[in-house]
């Protein structure tokens, strides 16, 4: 049997309505701990109560602000460091070991160590976003950089063009598909880095109402938080879909 993939929509709402019924008739049969696995109905009362009395905006503005400061920052160093490290070997054996070993560790156990040096604040949320991003796009761009066509860049050098005629017509088409590529995985590093940030410690933000969810063992705030990053990271991830379509069009 072949399955329509213009309804797959379809199917895959039917499944997601089958299972969140599944969901709250065995909580309200009592087979499911409420304390640790309340029923949809609860995480939706939970969710209203947020949006309802204006609460969770002045949070969604604090962790938009951190991951989109960390997103657009870290992009912007990410390749300017590995068009270098790229293009220049000297400045490629001084960052790459250094890039490897950011990449090497977990970086979101830099948190408390920014936190130290930045204090509470939305700063200490922006360079964890900011590290996250900016060591993913460096490696991106220097392995795109690295891995053009060799016999593409003998031609243009061939021609007479010099470093800058490469850069424009070889490299920078050739970091654009390798970033826009990576866009997705970066906006969820940039959310990832600010919610563990305001986690850790904060006086607004996701992070922060996850971690007093946690402290007051409310599991159904917990589940409707984590509902709320889930929605904005696919949001974004659409939109950066589309913007990777429009950008790439010319491929």
């Amino acid at each position: 049997m072949t399955l329509d993939p213009r309804h797959a929509w379809i199917r895959q709402l039917a499944t997601l309505a089958l299972v969140l019924a599944l969901w709250e008739a065995a909580g309200y049969a009592g087979w499911l701990n409420p304390l640790f696995a309340p029923p949809p109905s609860r995480i939706g009362s939970a969710l209203h109560d947020l949006f309802s009395d204006g609460r969770i905006w002045p949070h969604l503005e604090a962790t938009f602000t951190a991951a989109l400061g960390g997103l657009i920052l870290g992009i912007i160093v990410g390749i300017a460091l590995g068009v270098l490290a790229a293009l220049i070997p000297f400045i490629a054996e001084l960052l790459e070991p250094v890039m490897t070993l950011l990449n090497a560790i977990p970086r979101v156990v830099l948190a408390p160590l920014f936190v130290i040096w930045l204090g509470v604040g939305i700063s200490s949320k922006i360079a964890l976003s900011f590290i996250l991003v900016s060591v993913l796009i460096f490696f991106t761009v220097f392995t795109g950089i690295r891995q053009v066509d060799r016999r593409l860049v003998e031609r243009i050098t061939t021609l007479g063009g010099g470093r800058w005629a490469l850069i424009r017509h070889v490299y920078l088409p050739s970091v654009a598909a390798w970033v826009l590529g990576n866009l997705k995985v970066a906006v969820g590093f940039a959310f990832t880095g600010a919610c563990v940030g305001e986690f850790v410690a904060a006086t607004r933000g996701l992070g922060y109402l996850l971690s007093f969810a946690q402290s007051t063992y409310n599991a159904a705030l917990m589940f409707a938080i984590i509902l709320i990053i889930m929605v904005v990271v696919l949001v974004i991830f659409s939109l950066s879909g589309r913007l990777e379509k429009y950008l790439m069009r010319w491929t």
